[in-house]
């Protein structure tokens, strides 16, 4: 009988209790704990931040606008000189060179190692024997340090004694061997072909997890509609895969406009600091000449233009998890 026919008013109560007395979890009371313990939660991993990340990049901010040298660290004096070292740095020709060096050696590692690691990736999307133990030797150049890389690449390249230019001359293609590392014109790019060699492993795992994913029907329908390879590749692949292409490319420019201890133990910035970009410029200009404050303007530079592809990193993400992807 329902509760109109039968004359028995229903009860005026705020909430309905859950089963066993407990309150609803929507209650304030539920609501106030679960976000207690979601700080206390998140409470590590904040002072984590706050004091190896916030800490450091507070102090590298102020000491850009401060005479920061070594004395200080027995006086504790790093009187402000506002805006001197900025001037100091921007008005120093290496500056620019190292800046335009640095965009040249970022760019033309990115696109190596993109266009050759999708190559691989796509090549291996076809199952081959043995093309599992490919992929892991294909991966040996990621997983050593780059400053053994560096010195390995480093003998490879020399103009006397190199491997490199040795078969070179064998094969009657060169004289007196070619100057990999010691002529301002080919110092750079010889660094920009070290660094695709480490970089192919990383751009080819990622890339290949993303071909992965792309259905198989789609290729299936492109293929009833008449599409060879490539104009499926195009159609299909490449706008399936973007989501990835992106966050790969994003990731590899902040890992590569940072790089320092390659081209230290390939050039050293040199010759004629034709190798010279900002890591490198920030780790002269705070380690041998000891003006920290000038060193701490490029930190920030660099750290400005990390931080921009971070933010395009992140609304990237989580434009592709809104979309369900």
């Amino acid at each position: 009988m329902s509760i109109l026919t039968s004359g028995t008013p229903a009860k005026e109560t705020g909430s309905v209790p859950a089963p066993g007395g407990a309150p609803r979890a929507g209650t304030g009371g539920g609501r106030s704990r679960r976000r207690l313990l979601g700080w206390l939660f998140a409470a590590p991993a904040v002072v984590y931040m706050l004091a190896f990340f916030g800490y450091p990049l507070v102090r590298n901010v102020l000491m850009s606008f401060q005479e920061f040298t070594p004395r200080t660290y027995f006086t504790g004096e790093a009187p402000f000189n506002g805006l001197e070292n900025w001037r100091a740095v921007f008005s120093d020709d290496l500056f620019g060179d190292a800046l335009w060096q640095t965009l040249l050696f970022t760019v033309g590692s990115l696109a190596g190692q993109f266009t050759i690691g999708l190559a691989l990736a796509v090549f291996f999307s076809r199952r081959f024997a043995l093309s599992g133990f490919v992929r892991a030797v294909l991966l040996l150049p990621w997983l050593v340090p780059m400053v053994v890389s560096a010195v390995v690449w480093r003998r490879l390249l020399d103009q006397e004694h190199g491997v490199l230019n040795g078969l070179l001359t064998a094969l009657g293609l060169s004289d007196g061997g070619v100057p990999w590392l010691s002529s301002p014109d080919l110092a750079l790019l010889s660094a920009v072909l070290v660094n695709i060699w480490i970089g192919i492993p990383f751009n080819m795992v990622i890339l290949y997890g993303g071909l992965q994913e792309i259905p198989r029907e789609l290729h299936e329908a492109a293929a009833l509609d008449g599409a060879g390879a490539w104009r499926a590749f195009r159609s299909v692949t490449l706008p399936a895969l973007r989501p990835v292409v992106t966050v790969v490319l994003v990731l590899g420019f902040m890992s590569t406009i940072k790089i320092l201890d390659l081209i230290l133990a390939l050039t050293g910035g040199g010759p004629a600091d034709s190798t010279q970009t900002l890591g490198t410029m920030t780790y002269q200009l705070s380690f041998l000449e000891l003006d920290f404050g000038q060193g701490a303007v490029i930190g920030n530079v660099l750290i400005l233009i990390s931080a921009v592809f971070a933010v395009l990193y992140l609304r990237t993400d989580r434009g592709d998890l809104g979309r369900g992807k």
